[in-house]
């Protein structure tokens, strides 16, 4: 009480310091510098990490781009490339006259050479850059040479997905944060008793959304997708702590002598349930910490603190905002438009037999679907993007015109000798998809001895302790085939040299397949543990957990397996972040009908009746805090062109109406079913059946 005493107390001390600490929050997140590149959270100690890093440091090259250039004279060419090997950041770019001179006819090289770089009225020029493939230097640098050529050049690989991404991501952003406002709004003007506390639900959760993207300053970056849901998800989660102390306040009213003490009894009483409801939201966060795709760890940790912030918000800035426009508010009242459910209530518990059936008959189809969709997730990044955005052209014509889907490179020991590193490609050029393998013996042949090459040219593809190959594959990035490839390559590539790396974009994407597969079954595991051991620790029960966390993951699992059915296929990220952030952020519906359904046995009241009175009391509670979540991720979800954020909004959209409709229509049916075995199995619930048993003795006598 002495905490929520001060606060009410300090109320004009606490709006102050929380619009100072806006300057601070706003230089942060401005500072704060954003990761568009999936692949870079993989574990540092993988090959192909290592293998990225050894490129860097030896070779001084980091990304790298094919560019097709269309109906350009071979002089203009070479002007071109020489302007291209001036931009900042731009390690070496490698064409044709890298190797001959420009007097020597194109058309005499091996059929081999020639067509690795040119085709009918298009060549190819291999561009390395001495920065990493997301770094900002490299993406101003990918921007630069588009300007170089305009319309005739075009910017394949990594980096350019990186640059375009980044630039959608920035201009869509603003206009996510729009709509989930703008939603998020309308939804709780219409459901609420009051037509200004949207806004002033909006001022508070805005600051703690401010100071939560800027204390991501502390981390250096997040990723683009952290900050793109962030925002949305944490307006979305915290708007039903906001809730809670508004009717709270409303309650505290009625039977207290002042505005300050109901304001004071309602922050106590806020504080008592809001923590025991977030802790769950949060352990499902925090479950994304455990992936070694450490993407989850950077969206989880963002997550966990946005929810920390809304809490704390929710009991300082809220309150006193409320208290300091309390005239307003009591002038802008209106009638709630939730109708009373105690009817609906009576018709759910009426129909609990058939619940419970379409509960067990839609386990096994959500469950199969759910598995489906599990293995039909696609992993490359660039199939998430917009068929009209210049990387996805560039793609496009590289693979129509060259027939090159995806490039892999390879460091071999610069001991091996040329006769052995010639054995190799040439096993390798017989690899299926392999278009053909490209490196200084192959370039120059068995007759030429590197010893009379020029430094400048040997230094392109040759440092002391490597040879660089690169290696052009018909398989796209992320498919079966390039992934069988890549095992047959490697197997290759360690019978002669044990140390050599492959490298590449789809080496990468493989490893980042394997290890995420294993990371969904190691958060679903985390998620589930943790929020049992919180269910038991709230409700002091063991079977409450399981019944409700049953409930939650069957919506789950029709959430997620809905796609499969739907013939969808969603990005590798959302199943995983999805079952754990539903898991957490619904599970919170199920604790507070159940909460209230355990006091009303534990009064005397029958099941029937402790069912009906807890399902028509947290109806409205659910309604609002669901619908705030679907209305706050339904709009981003239809408005964004990236599939990465636009799939995981609709599935938290969607998750937020089915474990509605599932606590709703399955959970009263299940607390009626095993109430015997609830009370039984719940600390303070066993004297419930002896005391109901002597209420109605006393009854008939």
């Amino acid at each position: 009480m002495k905490f929520s005493n001060a606060v009410v107390k300090r109320r004009v001390l606490i709006l102050i310091t929380a619009v100072v600490l806006m300057i601070p929050a706003v230089i942060g997140m401005v500072k704060t510098r954003i990761n568009y590149d999936m692949l870079d959270y993989l574990p540092s100690d993988m090959d192909t990490v290592l293998g990225q890093n050894e490129l860097l440091d030896d070779f001084g090259k980091g990304a790298f781009s094919f560019l097709v250039i269309e109906d350009m004279d071979p002089k203009d060419t070479a002007v071109l490339k020489t302007k291209i090997e001036q931009v900042d950041h731009v390690e070496t770019a490698l064409w044709y006259d890298s190797i001959f001179d420009l007097s020597i006819p194109m058309e005499l090289l091996p059929d081999e050479i020639y067509s690795a770089f040119n085709s009918e009225n298009s060549t190819m020029i291999a561009v390395f850059f001495d920065t990493s493939t997301s770094d900002d230097a490299t993406m101003d640098a990918i921007r630069e040479i588009r300007s170089l050529a305009d319309k005739q050049c075009f910017v394949s690989g990594m980096s350019a997905m990186v640059t375009d991404m980044k630039d959608l991501c920035e201009r869509e952003e603003p206009i996510y944060v729009a709509i989930a406002v703008v939603m998020s709004v309308a939804a709780m003007l219409l459901l609420l008793d009051n037509w200004l506390i949207p806004f002033v639900f909006l001022a508070s959760i805005g600051m703690m959304i401010l100071l939560n993207l800027g204390t991501n300053i502390f981390f250096g970056e997040i990723s683009y997708i952290t900050k793109a849901l962030s925002a949305v998800l944490q307006l979305a989660v915290t708007m039903d702590y906001s809730i809670f102390l508004w009717h709270s306040y409303n309650e505290q009213l009625e039977c207290s002598e002042n505005r300050e003490t109901a304001m004071a009894e309602a922050i106590r009483e806020t504080l008592a349930s809001v923590v025991g409801s977030s802790v769950t939201t949060v352990a499902g966060f925090i479950a994304l910490c455990f992936m070694s795709f450490t993407l989850g760890k950077d969206l989880g940790i963002v997550m966990a603190k946005g929810v920390i912030f809304g809490v704390i918000g929710c009991v300082t800035v809220l309150p006193s905002l409320i208290l300091v426009f309390d005239n307003l508010l009591s002038k802008t009242r209106h009638k709630s438009l939730i109708p009373d459910m105690k009817k609906t209530s009576g018709f759910i518990i009426k129909i609990f037999p058939i619940c419970l059936v379409c509960f067990t008959a839609a386990v096994a189809p959500a469950y199969y679907g759910y598995h489906k969709t599990d293995e039909e997730v696609y992993y490359n990044i660039g199939e998430s993007l917009p068929d009209d955005m210049a990387y996805v052209i560039a793609n496009t014509k590289l693979s129509e015109q060259f027939d090159i889907a995806s490039t892999h490179m390879i460091l071999v020991n610069s001991q091996v000798s040329p006769k052995s590193v010639r054995a190799m490609s040439e096993e390798m050029e017989k690899v299926d998809g392999v278009k053909y393998v490209l490196g200084l013996d192959s370039i120059v042949g068995p007759l030429i001895p590197e010893e009379v090459l020029p430094e400048s040219v040997t230094a392109i593809l040759k440092s002391d302790k490597w040879k660089l190959m690169l290696i052009n594959s018909e398989y796209g990035v992320a498919t079966d085939e390039v992934n069988a490839q890549l095992d047959s390559l490697n197997n290759i590539l360690k019978k002669y040299d044990g140390s050599g790396l492959l490298i590449g974009e789809a080496p990468c994407t493989k490893d980042m397949i394997e290890t995420t597969a294993h990371d969904f079954k190691v958060v679903n595991a985390v998620s589930i543990l943790a929020i049992f051991v919180i269910i038991l620790l709230v409700e002091r029960s063991l079977s409450l957990p399981c019944i409700l966390i049953a409930v939650i993951e069957l919506a789950i699992f029709i959430n997620l397996g809905l796609p499969h059915y739907m013939g969808q296929s969603l990005p590798f990220i959302a199943p995983i972040c999805i079952s754990t952030i539903q898991l957490g952020a619904t599970v919170d519906y199920a604790i507070l009908m159940t909460t209230r359904y355990k006091s009303e046995r534990m009064s005397g009241y029958d099941k029937k009746s402790a069912v009906h009175t807890a399902l028509s009391a947290s109806i409205p509670s659910i309604l609002v805090s669901g619908t705030g979540l679907f209305a706050a991720t339904f709009g981003v979800a239809v408005y964004s062109d990236i599939d990465m954020i636009s799939s995981m909004c609709m599935l938290m959209a969607r998750g937020a109406v089915i474990s509605m409709i599932l606590v709703a229509f399955m959970l009263p049916a299940w607390l009626m079913l095993c109430d015997k075995l609830i009370c039984a199995t719940t600390v303070g619930m066993k004297k419930t059946k002896k005391f109901h048993k002597l209420k109605e003795a006393f009854s008939h006598e």
